[in-house]
């Protein structure tokens, strides 16, 4: 086991809870419909720390990002469900927000010259070998991430990884031996795999009805807000000459070419003619927003009305998020920017989740109902075939032989050799992650010469799963400490 995660160990972010937040390089990939519980502002609130729905959203994207690297671009959004990767991300995110509590409770901060000696050892940021503002900057707005947001992010980071240094872990003699011996056990085995492809389900109403009886609670509608806006105009003016070289006088740190160089009050004008229109607009809108807020709105002005969601969203994210914010009692939102126009909002209704009937759940409970059965009748076979099935047999194989293992990829043959070599029993079955399950008999066992083992890797991994361990304690430990609230359902 702790060869294989020496081996592969871009692979740990999937299965250690603290990943490398600031993963850049790979876009964004969001999901569909979900569904909340009684509260909209947050998905979850770990102690005094709210986790919102954009930190699940980039949480899940990075997630499956890693996932996608893994299994070499052959993973989509079915194998991100059997992996329960909404749930991973949500998992992540709590998990850190304890440390953060931690950290908070005992005044620990990142200074700014930490974090920017984080971000310019990047090497995605890198030009030239060195670090560049300008493909900084691009490379956030490519992936969906301003500026604020990701240096937020690398500080947690950075907080986090703080917090557990100050718990070193290291390695005595006597867990080296006992390791080493381990790792220098050799198996001869006999093995066959086992998939859906042998199991029928019976997908009918009647069964699938009796299965959403039993789980109808994770079939809900998304919570919905109803609100009325205001699309303000946007303005054009004609300035004077005296104005827009005032306004340029006193602004020029605004207007600069791609070297960052000023530009000068001709090359310029275009652009300053444009921040004071854009200035006058602000002016407008703000004023519309107050008329109404006193309800003494112009009867030019149009309000329209309209219904979102986090599937059926014309705006942005950002407004979603500020909409779930808002309340009947304080249903206004300022004006934003989207699209060159500012809109004004304002909540009308707040329309909560409820339970889905079965129909309107029908296309959702088929695919985990056969998940279900399949893994159900998967076992039972497993268990009637344990002991006299007839499989392929292997030579002496180690923890980190997966390529030898036939009719299985390399990524479940690793799965299958991590549990193997950790079971106590000499025939047994072992159920992989993507759903199948491998029966063994073990057949011969050898020790292999010590000659054989890396000591210094030996050494270095059991660190990596002391710290492991500890970390692991220590998130079970600030759970009980720090009250965890979870307001999204159905993951």
């Amino acid at each position: 086991m702790i060869t294989w995660m020496q081996r592969h160990k871009k692979y740990l972010i999937i299965t250690i809870w603290i990943s490398t937040i600031a993963f850049v390089g790979a876009g964004f990939v969001g999901w569909g419909q979900y569904n909340y519980g009684d509260k909209a502002g947050g998905v979850a609130k770990v102690g005094s720390i709210e986790i919102t729905m954009g930190d699940l959203q980039k949480t899940y994207s990075r997630l499956y990002s890693q996932y996608a690297q893994i299994f070499q671009g052959n993973f989509d959004e079915e194998k991100a469900k059997q992996f329960g990767l909404k749930k991973q991300a949500l998992t992540q995110l709590a998990q850190q927000a304890l440390i953060l509590n931690l950290a908070k409770e005992y005044d620990l901060e990142v200074n700014d010259k930490e974090l920017l000696a984080e971000i310019k050892q990047q090497e995605y940021f890198f030009k030239d070998g060195i670090f560049n503002k300008d493909i900084y900057k691009t490379t956030l707005s490519r992936n969906r991430l301003t500026m604020k947001e990701y240096e937020n992010d690398v500080r947690k980071e950075l907080l986090i990884k703080k917090i557990l240094k100050l718990f070193p872990t290291t390695t005595n003699d006597n867990e080296l031996s006992i390791i080493t011996t381990l790792m220098g056990i050799a198996d001869k085995i006999n093995y066959k795999v086992l998939d859906s492809s042998s199991i029928k389900i019976d997908v009918n109403d009647e069964n699938l009805k009796a299965f959403w009886e039993q789980k109808q609670q994770n079939f809900k509608t998304e919570i919905t807000y109803d609100i009325a806006y205001i699309k303000n105009k946007t303005l054009s003016h004609q300035y004077k000459d005296e104005e827009i070289s005032d306004y340029y006088n006193e602004n020029k740190t605004h207007f600069k070419d791609g070297d960052g160089k000023i530009l000068s009050l001709q090359d310029a004008k275009k652009d300053v003619i444009a921040e004071l229109n854009a200035k006058s607009s602000k002016k407008s809108a703000l004023k519309t927003y107050i008329a109404y807020k006193k309800d003494k709105l112009g009867k030019d002005i149009q309000v329209e009305t309209i219904t979102i969601s986090s599937v059926e969203n014309p705006f942005t994210e950002e407004v979603l998020e500020k909409i779930t914010s808002l309340s009947v009692i304080s249903p206004y939102l300022k004006p934003m920017l989207i699209d060159g126009s500012y809109y004004t909002f304002k909540l009308l209704k707040i329309n909560p989740s409820k339970v889905k009937t079965f129909e309107e759940a029908k296309d959702e409970i088929k695919p985990l109902f056969v998940k279900e059965m399949t893994k159900e009748k998967l076992i039972t076979l497993a268990k009637e075939s344990v002991t006299n099935f007839v499989g392929t047999n292997t030579d002496f194989i180690t923890n980190k032989d997966a390529l030898k293992l036939k009719n299985m990829s390399v990524y479940d043959a690793n799965e299958f050799l991590l549990k193997l070599f950790t079971s106590k029993k000499k025939t047994g079955y072992v159920e992989l992650k993507d759903g199948k399950i491998v029966l063994y008999n073990i057949l011969e066992q050898k020790l292999l010469d010590s000659s054989d083992k890396d000591l210094n890797n030996i050494n270095d991994n059991i660190s990596k799963l002391k710290s492991a361990i500890f970390n692991d304690g220590l998130i079970k430990n600030l759970q009980q400490k720090y009250k965890t609230e979870i307001f999204i359902e159905g993951l």
